[in-house]
């Protein structure tokens, strides 16, 4: 890192006073190492990328996200198949990424921890959905992407409320849809890997996951997933039933999950998703836990397309 543009998101986790201060102390740490630094604040929710790009144009190598999941997620889309590294500053409700990396909580000692970390090229997953207007569109994603339940839960959050009750809200929600959605099915195609022919089957939700720890309570929630992969661990739910579901999250957050024929963990190298015919609900699709919009959606990897700044402790398993 020689020159760096810091961009966050003023709307993301901390109060504002409380943001800017510690904003300010990580662009210390970084000056403090000989980098230079441009601090850049989001102009809106989907400004993020153009921002990072625009950054990276005029002389950047690295673009550090200073926020959540989904504040990475927006600077990754321009840096996808660039030369510019990705790192990221854990400041946001949702932290799943930095988690996976290992750095710390707090953005200080993450700073100090990224001085000593080194750009690896990595695989991100890519989605292909319609959007709410109806128009083709597709994302990339490095923390998974997920269709059904999953996009109902992240569409009923609210931002205000994600501010107040942090975690707690995703917890809070997550139990409210176990009881009360209706989990309408949709049709997935799987293309396993190693296989030329796609399986299809019906299901309620499906999750495509690059990483192990997503933190909080979910660890190890698709044994296998890695960065390093150059394939997606889909989780596959192949029923409706609200009891299951519940046991399921009651298992992962005590990490006592297994797999079966309803729930099931699939090795893949694309999944494809559609409505069934006569289908009255939507089904949602989000990545990165960001909604994107409706079916059908196709998910895929693009190798080795993301420079992401890992540090070394954890440069073993991103390599793999």
């Amino acid at each position: 890192m020689r020159r760096v543009a810091l961009i966050y998101n003023p709307a993301s986790g901390q109060r504002p006073e409380r943001r800017s201060a510690l904003i300010a102390d990580v662009v210390a740490v970084l000056q403090g190492a000989g980098i230079e630094v441009k601090v850049i604040a989001t102009e809106s929710p989907e400004s993020a990328g153009a921002q990072a790009q625009e950054a990276v144009r005029r002389g950047c190598d690295t673009v550090l996200a200073c926020g959540g999941d989904g504040t990475a997620h927006e600077v990754m889309q321009s840096l996808v198949g660039g030369s510019a590294a990705l790192g990221v500053i854990p400041m946001g409700t949702a932290n799943a990424l930095a988690t996976d990396l290992g750095l710390p909580a707090s953005p200080v000692k993450a700073a100090k921890m990224l001085l000593s970390a080194a750009p690896v090229r990595v695989s991100v997953g890519r989605v292909f959905y319609r959007d709410r207007a109806g128009k083709s569109c597709d994302r990339y994603f490095v923390v998974a992407a997920g269709v059904g339940v999953d996009g109902v839960f992240f569409s009923r959050l609210d931002s205000r409320l994600k501010q107040r009750l942090g975690y707690l809200l995703y917890l809070l929600e997550a139990l409210r849809l176990a009881v009360t959605h209706t989990f309408p099915m949709f049709r997935a195609s799987f293309f396993e890997t190693g296989s030329d022919t796609p399986r299809s089957e019906e299901a309620s939700q499906i999750l495509a996951v690059r990483i192990s720890n997503f933190g909080g309570l979910v660890h190890n929630l698709a044994p296998g997933a890695a960065l390093g992969n150059d394939n997606l661990h889909v989780i596959a739910f192949k029923t409706r039933s609200r009891l299951r579901y519940l046991r399921f999250m009651v298992a992962v957050w005590f990490q006592r999950h297994t797999y079966s024929n309803t729930i099931e963990l699939v090795d893949c190298s694309a999944v494809e998703c559609s409505d069934l015919a006569g289908a009255k609900e939507r089904s949602f699709v989000e990545a990165d836990g960001e909604l994107l919009g409706t079916l059908p959606v196709r998910i895929e990897v693009v190798p080795q397309s993301l420079t992401l700044l890992i540090p070394a402790k954890k440069r073993r398993r991103a390599s793999l």
